[in-house]
This record gives structure tokens, sequence and C-alpha cells, in this order.
């Protein structure tokens, strides 16, 4: 089997987890492979994502390091063994990688978290507020590419829905909810989405509001798989997003997470509707700024 051109991130996560291990080891690469009972080539390439590495290699590692058989190592191998395949399979070679990789990690979470100073978060848009995000905003795709992306993100969506659908916690600064792009009914119906998506039962969602703390600067998104160790840390930038997955990142933007739903208004919930609002919440917040454009 020949080596991968461009692995996806999925298969780079796997092998910097490999990394992780063996130099958690004190291992060299020579020494891994001897484990391993494989060149010292191959290691190489398992840890650059370029190549797979069978469980029983994978756990002959993980022996030699110290540790023993744990839910981690478990969702290790899972992670080695996946096919990578889904409905985002269908767009490979017509989108960017990062968007597969994106839909990928999102179909494996079971906790999603985001915070998002200026735009409502992808899987809570309405198609028009999308399709203007992209017609307004500054990409020189062209009109299909445009509207393939929007038709992606539409298809993401249902995974908030679908059977084992992950719980998802967004924390919302309340200058993304004054965006219009020039049209207040796309802005009121985007408003009303988010008071209607908030009523499931898996989704979380709070607003940051102008007269509260200072706002955190950088959009970025935390996708927990079952297990904790494997999550992932996206931070969109103009440019190239980023993606995190040590030990350290997760812990940082964690924290800052925390510490945003810390400051934000409670979240909007099904009580809210029925409550006297004595208190600022995010539920009024939201309808305070819808009642202008009903």
């Amino acid at each position: 089997m020949g080596l991968r051109a461009n692995p996806t991130y999925r298969q780079r996560r796997f092998g910097a987890e490999v990394r992780a291990i063996r130099e958690g080891a004190g291992l060299s690469a020579g020494e891994a492979a001897a484990v391993m009972r494989m060149q010292a080539s191959h290691i190489s390439n398992v840890e650059g994502g370029r190549t797979a590495l069978s469980p029983e290699r994978l756990r002959s590692l993980v022996e030699a390091s110290g540790r023993k058989g744990t839910t981690y190592v478990d969702a290790l191998v899972e992670l080695g063994q996946a096919s990578g395949k889904g409905w985002w399979t269908e767009y490979r070679d017509r989108l960017r990688p990062s968007l597969l990789d994106l839909a990928e990690l999102e179909d494996g979470a079971r906790d999603i978290v985001c915070y998002e100073p200026l735009f409502v978060p992808g899987l809570l848009q309405t198609m028009d507020y999308a399709i203007a995000g992209y017609r307004g905003g500054y990409t020189r795709a062209s009109r299909p590419e445009q509207d393939l992306e929007v038709e992606f993100r539409m298809r993401r969506q249902a995974v908030l829905t679908g059977e084992n659908a992950p719980r998802l916690h967004a924390v919302i600064h309340e200058a993304a909810l004054h965006v219009s792009f020039g049209d207040p009914a796309t802005r009121r119906d985007q408003l009303v989405r988010l008071l209607k998506v908030a009523e499931l039962p898996n989704i979380t969602l709070q607003v940051l509001p102008f007269d509260g703390a200072v706002a955190f600067g950088s959009s970025f998104t935390v996708l927990r798989p079952p297990v904790r160790k494997l999550s992932t840390v996206i931070v969109a930038h103009i440019e190239r997003s980023l993606y995190l997955g040590d030990v350290d990142s997760l812990a940082r933007y964690d924290d800052w997470f925390a510490r945003l739903c810390e400051v934000a208004l409670p979240p909007v919930s099904g009580d809210s509707r029925h409550s006297p609002h004595t208190v600022k919440d995010s539920y009024g917040l939201i309808q305070r700024l819808l009642y202008p454009l009903l």
C-alpha cells in the first residue's frame, strides 16, 4: 500500500497520538520499531499520518510504554481503523479538505461547544443567513463554489437531530445577533431559528451581552468524542483554521469556554417562555432584538 499524499485530520491526529505514546515512554523511533517489529522508517510515516498501524502493533507499543488497556487505547485503535467515510465523502475533491475534516469530527462528537463573537454558528444558521454570509464576504470563490459550501453547511446541521446527536453548547456574542447583511428579514428569521433550536434538549444557547464582560476575540469550537482526551479545538482564522489536539491547548480552551459560560447570560430554555423576566437572560435579549423586526 502506498503512502498517503494528503492525510486527513483524523489520520494526522492518530499519528500524533502514536508519537506522544512513544515519546512519553522515552523510546526512540528505532526502539519503538523493534517493539512493534517493523522498520524505523515505518514509524515516521505512521506518526505523520501517511500510513496506518495495526491494532496489534499499537497495543504492543502501549504495553511497552507501561500503560494498561484503557478506554483511551480502545478509542485510539478505533480512530486508526476508521474508514473516514460518511455523507461528506461525496464532496471529496469538490470542497476544501478542512470542511470534510470538520464534518467527520462533528459526526464522531458527543459534545460540541463553541464561541462566536461575530456570526451565528454554522450549525445554527438558516440557509438565507448562510447564503448572505458567502455573498457578502471576502471570499473569491465563484457562485457555484459558494452554493456548494452552503449546501454542505446545511447538511452538516443534520448531526444535531440525527441518531446519537451530540450535545451542543454555544455562546454567541450579542454583536452576532445584530448582523443582518442588509436584509432585516434574514436577521429576523435567524433570530427565530435560534429560539426554536434552543428548545431541543441537546442544545444550550447563551448570549454574551454588550454590557457584559470583555468579549473573547476569536471564535473557536471544541469537538469532544466519547474519550475527551481525543478532543479537538478548531480556532477560526482568515487564512487557515488551527486544529489543536494537545493536552495544554484542550485544557486552555476548556477553561476559556467555562469562563465565557459564567459571564454570559443564563441560557435559553423551555421555561424561559413562561417565566417573568425580572432577570436578564438570553431568551429575553433575543426576544427584545426580534420584536422590532416582527
